[in-house]
């Protein structure tokens, strides 16, 4: 029996929506961020590309072409059979708009799909992916979406759904005002290929509201939301399905949320790609990721829960656990990096400490957890730094705690 023709969609964003995650993002942009010691983008792209019958992936967002395509270029070389491109939005659509232009005709070329998978940038999970499909392929509806269950107190930030134990989505909120059901929407959508029927029919309802409201006239009718405006008439109508998940979830909002998505990563990897992480030693404590050109001292420690990048430098007796280094940066002598990012190009002097607190499960205004140093800032001697964000090109000689650091 030959498998269904499927397709991908990971949709990126751009420039106006990585602001929560400065300053790193102001030298990098967010698809391209390492966490676990590759790009954000790479986690749901390597996922797809293990689908059975996944013939292409298409990376949808708005940054310039010029940004993307190393990063596209790479993503072909290490999964050759699959076709791996870039679609370049000019403006803003909304999360389902850009499906009605150019981004339709792209998808519906031969070989036409029967399934696709639409993957938010923004989150760290397992990627259940096969097991979507497998439930997809035993119902009747037009979608399955990704479920994972969260704490009461957190639910409403999310779009929140309530199923029934044939997995058919009864009622579907995005953000709802009060609880109504602790399983939300995981960020992670499979779709018949009908789908682009229920879009254009979505666009005709709003637009014949817009044609009897003068506030929604002022709205552009090109955008369209996928929670909202599909997903939400579709639950009504008995056609969504939701795939509950158990396994490691978390959203990728903030900088600091990307050392606890290293660490749910780096765990992983432990099971599905062990080639992927540094061999435990004296120095090295696993799960770690070490890229090869990096230096590290003998008489260092590295880990558990560490992502060091390309050219970085450990020096003698530094210690670095929980934590990202990201591209040519030096840790000095003696050093300590815990709980924190350090970004590119940075320095970090002899007897010097970079330190932090774990990501807490609820924002806590005003509060600063994980340290970030953005790129080039350096550290003299024996200074310490904790829980601040550090803007790039910052020199700090002097003890610094719970700041940010213009």
């Amino acid at each position: 029996m030959s498998t269904a023709v499927t397709k991908g969609v990971i949709l990126v964003g751009g420039p106006s929506k990585g602001t929560r995650m400065r300053p790193l993002s102001l030298d990098c942009a967010k698809p391209l961020l390492p966490i676990a010691g590759k790009p954000m983008v790479w986690h749901p792209l390597a996922a797809l590309a293990k689908v059975p019958g996944l013939t292409e992936i298409l990376i949808i967002g708005f940054y310039e072409d010029s940004v993307m395509s190393g990063f596209i270029k790479d993503a072909k070389r290490e999964f050759p059979n699959i076709g791996i491109s870039y679609l370049r939005e000019y403006r803003p659509l909304g999360t389902a708009g850009g499906f009605t232009t150019v981004i339709r005709d792209s998808i519906l070329r031969p070989p036409v799909p029967q399934n696709i998978f639409i993957c938010n940038i923004d989150i760290c999970s397992s990627w259940p992916l096969t097991e979507m499909m497998e439930l997809h392929g035993k119902h009747r509806g037009v979608g399955t979406i990704l479920g994972v269950n969260v704490k009461k107190e957190t639910a409403t930030n999310y779009g929140c759904i309530v199923s029934d134990p044939s997995s058919l989505v009864l009622h579907y909120v995005e953000k709802p005002e009060s609880w109504i059901s602790n399983m939300v929407n995981g960020g992670v959508y499979l779709f018949d290929k009908s789908l682009f029927d229920e879009i254009k029919i979505a666009m005709d309802d709003k637009a014949a509201r817009a044609a009897e409201d003068p506030l929604l006239q002022l709205q552009s009718d090109e955008i369209l939301q996928l929670e909202q405006d599909v997903i939400v008439p579709l639950a009504a109508a008995k056609k969504m399905y939701v795939y509950e998940t158990n396994d490691f979830w978390r959203q990728i909002k903030t900088a600091a949320s990307a050392v606890t998505a290293s660490r749910l990563y780096l765990n992983r990897f432990k099971t599905i790609a062990p080639e992927l992480l540094a061999s435990s030693s004296a120095v090295i404590i696993p799960p770690s990721y070490i890229d090869p050109s990096a230096i590290i001292d003998p008489t260092a420690k590295i880990g558990p829960n560490v992502a060091i990048g390309p050219g970085v430098r450990i020096g003698e007796g530094v210690r670095v656990k929980d934590a990202i280094v990201m591209e040519g940066s030096t840790i000095e002598r003696h050093a300590c990096v815990l709980n924190s990012i350090v970004g590119n190009n940075c320095q970090v002097g002899p007897w010097a400490r970079v330190d932090g607190e774990p990501e807490p499960e609820q924002d806590s205004k005003g509060k600063i957890s994980v340290t970030v140093l953005a790129t080039e800032v350096t550290l003299a001697p024996e200074t310490l730094v904790r829980s601040c964000i550090v803007l790039p090109n910052k020199s700090l000689s002097k003890n610094s705690a719970n700041q940010v650091l213009l």
